[in-house]
């Protein structure tokens, strides 16, 4: 049965005669427990006999743990995960930048929602940033709980508000440069020529993502979707999105930093694991582009490397979408012609847009238009609904036709002139 003892206070090395009450209790190994500072013989025996009490329904936590500092946590928590390389180095630079600073030394105990979520409202950073870091820290947290460390996780399941004023200072997006007509993406793709030509129009008609893109492998290009219909096959050529190339820098289990990586990990969750139809112009075009590019992945730098995606924004999309100014030839370089701009600001990222906006525009039903986008369809619709034949080739059919559209009205027969 737990018991309480007297703490005398001590001031210049002499005890006082003012104290505190000390808990002792019986551990699950038959030691003995401690825990100061109550402030009453009757509080000190009470808190001893619930631990005991807990202790032998099987459900007791050391109370040393819940102290520990959310730091020294934090780091054994990170070190027992494997997440992919690009999420380890995402989750340092979180805690490293914004999380460590303020809550380092904080017990786990000590944390509230409160404190929390004004710590994230007053972060100088990118709003869906501080909301990361939210997540990240309730992550860890919840860890803390399956480990035995605390009993509840005050971040779980908590929705961040925040200030009106906050909300009206977040940057809104201009929906305007989400997305290219089909004109711009064809100008864009004959400027830079077939080899990087075919990675823009690829992305703006099939919706891959970056590193989807950079980890498609030859053999995974073309490949045949066959559909038992009407007695018969329907079938379509395919792009088989199962990995993806991930530029990041490397972070040891510590968190100490190590070199840069471009390299192929698994995709981020299952929806985005999928065969992409390719409508009939891309897929012609696909062939005389593999047939002229000898390399193991679809896209390449000429030396048959991986891109890195700033090289591939700074060297091949901005100045085609931004324009250039001539050069005069010179020693080390050929003489560059000026382009006039196409489409300011135009990314990768908005091609992938340009994609899902083509798809809203010719009435791609919902399930499929997720599905080919590697999104999952919400609800109970994703569940009971599934693409068929039909859809699939009304969805070919609409990109066949933007297509088409895009070079009527530029008056071209083929897309780059010297195919």
């Amino acid at each position: 049965m737990a018991y309480a003892e007297k703490v005398y206070k001590v001031r210049n090395g002499k005890p006082t005669k003012q104290y505190t009450w000390r808990c002792r209790y019986k551990l699950p190994d038959g030691s003995t427990g401690s825990e100061p500072g109550f402030p009453t013989k009757k509080t000190a025996e009470d808190w001893g006999n619930e631990q005991e009490a807990a202790i032998r329904a099987g459900r007791w936590l050391d109370p040393s743990l819940a102290r520990k500092p959310f730091g020294e946590w934090a780091r054994e928590w990170m070190a027992a995960k494997e997440p992919r390389g690009r999420t380890r180095t995402t989750r340092w630079d979180r805690l490293d930048a914004h999380i460590l600073p303020r809550w380092e030394n904080v017990p786990l105990n000590a944390i509230t929602w409160f404190d929390a979520e004004n710590w994230a409202n007053n972060l100088e950073c990118h709003d869906v940033t501080a909301t990361q870091c939210l997540t990240l820290m309730s992550q860890i947290m919840t860890g803390a709980v399956d480990a035995n460390y605390l009993q509840a996780n005050p971040l779980f399941g908590r929705r961040r508000s925040r200030s009106a004023a906050a909300k009206a200072a977040v940057p809104k997006r201009d929906s305007g440069e989400l997305w290219a007509p089909p004109e711009v993406v064809l100008r864009m793709a004959r400027r830079v020529g077939p080899r990087d030509g075919m990675h823009i129009l690829t992305t703006a008609f099939s919706g891959l993502r970056w590193g989807e893109s950079l980890g498609l492998h030859r053999d995974d290009v073309l490949r045949e979707r066959r559909i038992p219909h009407r007695g018969k096959w329907w079938t379509c050529p395919i792009l088989r999105v199962h990995q993806e190339v991930a530029e990041y820098q490397t972070r040891s289990a510590d968190g100490s930093k190590g070199p840069m990586v471009l390299d192929i990990e698994p995709l981020k969750n299952e929806h985005s694991a999928r065969d992409i139809d390719v409508p009939p112009f891309l897929a012609e075009l696909l062939v005389v582009h593999l047939d002229a590019v000898k390399h193991p992945f679809a896209f390449m730098t000429k030396d048959g490397q991986h891109w890195r995606r700033g090289n591939f924004g700074r060297q091949v999309v901005r100045p085609a979408a931004d324009g250039r100014t001539a050069l005069a030839a010179s020693k080390g370089h050929a003489p560059r012609e000026a382009w006039e701009p196409i489409m300011p600001g135009l990314t990768m990222r908005a091609l992938r847009h340009t994609h899902d906006t083509y798809q809203a525009e010719i009435g791609v039903k919902p399930v499929l238009a997720y599905e080919q986008a590697g999104h999952r369809y919400p609800g109970i619709k994703g569940t009971y609904q599934h693409a068929t034949p039909e859809m699939r080739q009304e969805r070919l059919e609409g990109l066949q036709q933007i297509y088409e559209r895009g070079m009527a009205a530029l008056g071209w027969d083929r897309v780059w002139e010297t195919s």
